[in-house]
């Protein structure tokens, strides 16, 4: 089977094209260039693919010709603009990658001959966040406050319009999630890549919102609910609809309580702050309700939230002790692959 990543460059695409080339699928790219320290380029991803194509997912014409070139018999489309402060930033070329991006990839697919299903990948985020204290169901409120969220929203609502209407006939789903971790992430305005960076530098790290309860996830569990989705969509089922993909209430965590169990993970005098000044809103509480994954596909956490943390800060130690990066994630990948469906808590 020949699968096509969109956003392979990124920190979660790369993590999912090695995960696709241990189970033994072909795996083709297409993405814009990495960000300088990428895993994609530090894991040498170029040499496994078939394909390995530059292309703005704005630009619809020739999106539609490279997934023709492709001719993938799965497309699972992460492209996007991930981050919300770069959203305020820079507000329209988030909505036109996230949105109008994601209406490019679906009339791709549907204008690619053998195209057996598709999984859109949007994010937690896509909820209209009131604060609730349990996790968000798919068949909640959409919506966003930010440019990232509302952008995300609205590919989402263009993918249940696209799936409703009939307009495609490629198996289509929609699966959301929120905030990963796991090694090899260099993005910005990350709480775990800042950890990490100061960290091994010597540094204290300054937290912008420390009282901020995040579902801290690694991402391998997450890519899995992902594979989980993909392998219900060619088996004939899960068409048309959304899935959750978030950890236990276990993983509800305070930024600062993952701060401070990173650095004593970390150990070497690590240390964290908190940085008083003005920051761009961003919602205190978000967590997902993940029990349809689990009752219709039989998805869960492998990783709780202790070994999240754990696997990610092995994963830095380990490739700044000079072991090759490809290596070190194929290495958790296989003992993921390992592991039982039950918590490892």
């Amino acid at each position: 089977m020949h699968v096509l990543v969109t956003g392979h460059t990124g920190f979660k695409g790369a993590w999912l094209v090695l995960m696709l080339l241990e189970r033994g699928y072909s795996v083709s790219g297409l993405a814009l260039d990495p960000v300088p320290g990428a895993l994609y380029d530090r894991a040498r991803l170029s040499d496994l693919l078939v394909h390995d194509l530059r292309v703005d997912i704005r630009d619809a014409s020739a999106t539609r010709a490279a997934v023709a070139d492709v001719r993938p018999d799965v497309v699972i489309h992460l492209a996007a603009q991930p981050l919300v402060r770069e959203s305020y930033r820079d507000p329209r070329a988030t909505y036109e990658t996230n949105t109008m991006g994601t209406l490019n990839v679906l009339e791709a697919v549907d204008g690619a001959p053998g195209v057996r299903a598709q999984l859109i990948i949007t994010t937690d985020k896509v909820y209209r966040n009131v604060n609730q204290i349990w996790g968000y169901r798919e068949s909640d409120a959409l919506g966003g406050v930010d440019p990232y969220s509302a952008s995300k929203a609205a590919a989402d609502l263009v993918t249940q319009s696209w799936m409703a209407t009939s307009i495609t006939q490629v198996p289509t789903a929609i699966a959301r999630a929120g905030n990963v971790i796991g090694g090899g992430d260099v993005c910005a305005d990350r709480l775990m890549v800042d950890l990490v960076t100061g960290f091994s530098c010597g540094r204290s790290v300054s937290l912008r919102y420390p009282q901020a309860v995040r579902p801290w996830q690694h991402v391998l569990d997450c890519l899995n609910g992902y594979l989980d989705l993909t392998d219900a969509l060619l088996r004939g089922d899960a068409s048309g609809e959304a899935f959750n993909f978030g950890p236990d209430a276990a993983s509800f965590v305070p930024v600062v309580a993952v701060a401070q169990a990173v650095a004593t993970l970390w150990g070497g005098g690590a240390a964290v702050s908190v940085d008083a000044g003005d920051h761009p809103p961003e919602a205190n509480l978000l967590a997902l309700d993940s029990r349809k994954a689990e009752l219709t596909l039989g998805w869960r956490s492998r990783l709780g939230f202790d070994d999240s943390l754990r696997w990610t800060v092995a994963w830095e130690k380990r490739v700044r002790a000079d072991e090759d990066p490809r290596a070190v994630t194929l290495a958790q990948i296989r003992e993921f692959a390992t592991l039982g469906r039950e918590d490892t808590r």
